[in-house]
């Protein structure tokens, strides 16, 4: 065989030009970062938790499993910026952890607990809220950086599947049949959903940063969770619906006032 049949190895300048042309171009993969990531994949599996517990009658497990994804889900984005780990895949995987943790979850749990009785209308009602938690969603990633800060537009989709999960951890708690309450909680599972593809503007709080702050700021943190401690499935249910309920009074009031 003649040598120009064989196969030629590069040199090693060439070797170091094709990397230098990858790396001006962008063309070899980027690392991911760990910390925020990490927060994230565990709101995913927390959600998935929450389906696997309701597909076993563990209904309280389930809805704990959804909050605790809310607080893992509130933590990611501050542990980014904290440590200036923010980047386009995280946003990203965190939609999508979102959709399976505050979309899908909570309508399977709700329709395992409540609505599998209506036949059609139960999973009609527990479709809504997933497809409006996953239009949500889209919606917020497309006008993330031309709205207002300081608010929402519609239900936020943690405050929606909080709702929903407090909801059914108190029935759950309390031994009641969900069954029993099924239409309740079809009306509001749909209501949630609808209510997170609305144009109703929701306060977000995000102006407040963490830093120094009176003791008296401090003291009525530690009430606030001694509160919440004394019975969390109806102190949860009950902020959520407070939440829920300013929100529609302040976009009255904002209707109100361009009417008059």
């Amino acid at each position: 065989m003649q040598d120009n049949d064989k196969t030629r190895l590069p040199e090693a300048s060439e070797t170091f030009e094709v990397v230098e042309a990858e790396h001006r171009t962008g063309a070899r993969h980027k690392g991911v970062y760990l910390l925020p990531n990490l927060f994230t994949t565990g709101a995913l599996f927390a959600g998935f938790y929450a389906i696997v517990a309701a597909m076993n009658g563990l209904f309280e497990n389930a809805a704990i499993g959804i909050i605790v994804a809310g607080i893992l889900d509130g933590m990611d984005g501050g542990v980014a910026r904290l440590t200036n780990t923010q980047s386009k895949f995280g946003a990203e995987y965190d939609s999508l952890s979102d959709c399976v943790a505050f979309g899908v979850a909570p309508g399977l749990v709700a329709y395992a607990w409540a609505l599998s009785g209506l036949g059609k209308f139960g999973w009609m009602a527990a479709f809504i809220y997933v497809a409006c938690a996953a239009l949500r969603l889209a919606r917020f990633n497309v006008q993330a950086e031309t709205t207002d800060k300081r608010f929402f537009i519609g239900l936020p989709s943690p405050t929606g599947a909080g709702l929903v999960a407090t909801m059914v951890w108190l029935g759950a708690s309390r031994g009641i049949d969900g069954a029993d309450v099924s239409w309740l909680v079809a009306i509001a599972v749909a209501g949630a959903g609808l209510l997170m593809v609305s144009s109703v503007k929701y306060h977000s709080f995000k102006e407040f940063h963490i830093g120094r702050v009176p003791f008296k700021v401090l003291l009525g943190v530690i009430v606030a969770f001694a509160i919440v401690f004394l019975d969390p499935p109806l102190v949860l249910l009950s902020v959520a619906v407070i939440y829920v309920i300013t929100g529609l009074l302040l976009s009255l009031w904002g209707i109100r006032k361009k009417t008059a």
